[in-house]
């Protein structure tokens, strides 16, 4: 299988330390593979991005030499391909129209007595699952297999084997609002696809996503990659660094790109950019190398 893998910001303002981590794993894993490493811009939600801020990354990212191997994909210029996959799910009975607002789900969780928390993922209870009822769509859902088939397990090259049952953590999950943008789950799985993505290294905020994604792979017929989750940087109160936690912009160049190098667990060497990414590379190698030999000796001694 040949390597390809993918760092996919989304343009809501510029690179910060943690972004830069999270495109750092993706390019050492795919370079020390000896594969192809993309970049896809994921600007559906047109209203959280910002003008200007997907050219800024790219800047960003060829700063710290990080140039990808192929043409940047932009997420809003494939709304045909989504639709086409959302069209198919439909046709196979896989995905169906829902009329409920987030009050009538709270509403009707509340009546079986599940306490809402701030912040918490609403359990979809599939009141539209057998029709609308007369009401106009709000959005599409994915119609979840039956309980054996919504527990999805998946091996995680930092986290391991991992374990969801869909159903009872977020159940028949949106792939798209009516007046909104797609969701984030149907994009991902679509581009993945069409370019070949073998190879997923990205964020461990990310890792809560991985069930519902392959859940879609398996129902659009769709090849899964694998998946490594790396650990998030935090700031000086304990959250996820992010933009919305006010993380501030990457100045780009050596002293940044040796500092996520350290942060990956790596030792920086190198007087240039260049050398600095080429021994990191030899060494993301070999830790991978060591993993698997580890991996491989714990699963004899079962």
């Amino acid at each position: 299988m040949s390597y390809i893998g993918r760092f996919a910001p989304s343009p809501t303002g510029p690179l910060h330390a943690g972004s830069l981590l999270a495109a750092l794993a993706s390019w050492l894993d795919a370079r020390a593979h000896g594969g192809q490493w993309l970049v896809r811009i994921e600007d559906v939600d047109k209203p959280r991005c910002k003008p200007g801020a997907d050219r800024e990354i790219l800047r960003q990212l060829a700063e710290c030499g990080l140039i990808p191997d192929a043409p940047v994909l932009w997420q809003s210029q494939r709304g045909p391909a989504y639709q086409s996959a959302l069209d198919s799910l439909l046709v196979n009975n896989r995905a169906y129209a829902c009329a409920c607002s987030k009050s009538e789900i709270d509403q009707v969780l509340r009546s079986r007595g599940l306490m809402l928390r701030r912040g918490e993922e609403r359990v979809y209870p599939g009141t539209c699952s057998v029709g609308l009822g007369g009401r106009q769509p709000r959005a599409w859902r994915l119609r979840l297999p039956e309980p054996a088939g919504a527990r999805v397990h998946w091996e995680d090259g930092r986290l391991g084997a991992q374990t969801e049952q869909v159903d009872q953590t977020v159940g028949d999950f949106v792939l798209k609002r009516a007046d909104g943008p797609w969701a984030y789950q149907l994009a991902v799985v679509v581009d993945d696809a069409a370019q070949g993505v073998s190879h997923v290294v990205r964020g461990e905020d990310m890792a809560a996503s991985t069930a519902r994604q392959i859940l879609l792979q398996r129902a659009l017929e769709l090849p899964t990659p694998i998946y490594h989750h790396i650990a998030l940087l935090h700031d000086a109160q304990g959250r996820k660094l992010s933009k919305q936690n006010g993380a501030e912009s990457l100045m780009p160049g050596y002293a940044a790109v040796r500092d996520a190098i350290r942060t990956l667990g790596l030792t920086p060497a190198g007087t240039t950019l260049g050398e600095l990414l080429e021994h990191a590379k030899r060494q993301w190698l070999a830790r991978q190398h060591q993993a698997t030999s580890s991996l491989s000796a714990r699963r004899e001694r079962r």
